[in-house]
């Protein structure tokens, strides 16, 4: 067991104490300690690469993925940590998301990039602002990566609020373009962060929404000569009776996927998922920062959202290839195998991930799988 193991267990022991600190200094400790993390993490590999005891692995668009899961945008911002996940037996690496320009992210009341977990609830929440150094260094870094057998390169990335939309749009595909020329195995557009401004994230067939999509169909997704898959991930607080639309605009537009989702904005109505204990750094957190919980209590409308969403695809029968991916809440076998009888073949996780990770370090996906 290496030293950031020991550490990430006797801090997962510890962590519900967080509780009975004040939230500013809670919200403080908990923002420096996972960016300190981070950093460390990216360069713990495993001695080995794990095995499973069967076949994981799972084959969609011609891609091998390792196992059915894998890391979820946002842990791997700078696109370091290939081989930390790759040795561990994850179906794949996701970096990003990235923007054109590099980003500082968000800061407030002295607190950078602002986070904080409740681990009685299995949640966390954050307003981090995408921080990231931008798409041409991190695909210089991706490009670079000695691949291990079965798990891909993908990349999250977004367009950024700040430009003016048409030169957002503009660079959205150069962006796209670089990573494809970096040689990445799929790209998944983010369409569903709520912690940068001017974005919108309900996803309910908002004409901007449809106007991207149809801007980078026609721009990049036309122009393919390779096989690049491009999934479309989708907030958690979509309306359901708008995923039936949702799928047939990303079908008949070429897309390869979607993916339900990311974090959640709905406070007051995912309030009864936070613990009494917890609930006081919830109200401190969301009433100043803002940001997006994640977590167990996404667990059932991420289950709901992907699930309409192959039962879209079902009726629709397009003629690409198209699949569905489910994010959020995810923490189990459980929840693995929910998401296999709904049709879903491939999960993301993060807040799960560190849970997991803090009680079976490297092994937490062979834990998990066998």
């Amino acid at each position: 067991m290496s030293l950031l193991e020991t550490f990430a267990e006797i801090e997962h022991h510890f962590r519900p104490l967080l509780a009975y600190l004040p939230a500013d200094a809670a919200a403080k400790i908990s923002s420096y300690g996972k960016t300190q993390f981070i950093k460390k993490y990216v360069k713990d590999e495993p001695d080995e690469k794990v095995l499973f005891s069967k076949d994981q692995s799972v084959k969609l668009w011609d891609i091998r993925f390792n196992a059915p899961i894998f890391n979820a945008a946002g842990m791997f911002k700078l696109g370091k940590g290939y081989n930390v996940v790759a040795k561990q037996g994850a179906g794949a690496f996701l970096a990003g998301t990235t923007t054109y320009r590099s980003r500082e992210g968000n800061t407030k009341h002295k607190v950078t990039h602002p986070f904080l977990p409740f681990p009685r609830s299995q949640a966390a929440i954050n307003w981090m602002g995408l921080p990231n150094p931008g798409h041409e260094v991190v695909a210089k870094r991706l490009s670079n990566i000695e691949r291990v057998k079965n798990c891909p390169i993908g990349i999250s990335l977004s367009y950024d609020s700040v430009d003016t939309k048409e030169i957002a749009l503009k660079n959205m595909v150069l962006g796209l373009e670089i990573y494809n020329k970096a040689g990445v195995d799929f790209v998944e557009i983010n369409e569903s962060c709520p912690n940068v401004e001017g974005k919108s994230v309900s996803n309910n067939l908002e004409p901007e929404l449809v106007e991207r999509l149809e801007y980078i169909s026609k721009n990049f997704i036309s122009k393919l000569n390779r096989n690049l898959p491009v999934i479309v991930k989708l907030s958690n607080d979509t309306n359901i009776n708008q995923v039936d639309d949702l799928v047939r605009i990303l079908t008949d537009l070429n897309y390869s996927g979607v993916n339900f989702g990311n974090t959640s904005t709905r406070y007051k109505e995912l309030e009864k998922s936070i613990r009494r204990k917890e609930q006081h750094h919830y109200y401190y957190f969301y009433n100043t920062f803002g940001g997006g919980l994640s977590g167990e209590p996404l667990k059932q409308t991420s289950l709901e959202l992907a699930s309409k969403a192959i039962q879209s695809v079902e009726k629709i029968s397009p003629t690409n290839e198209f699949h569905v991916i489910r994010t959020g809440g995810i923490s189990s076998i459980s929840d693995i195998e929910d998401s296999i009888r709904n049709g879903i073949k491939l999960n993301q996780w993060y807040t799960g991930y560190f849970k997991n990770f803090g009680t079976n370090g490297h092994k937490l996906y062979k834990k998990l799988l066998d």
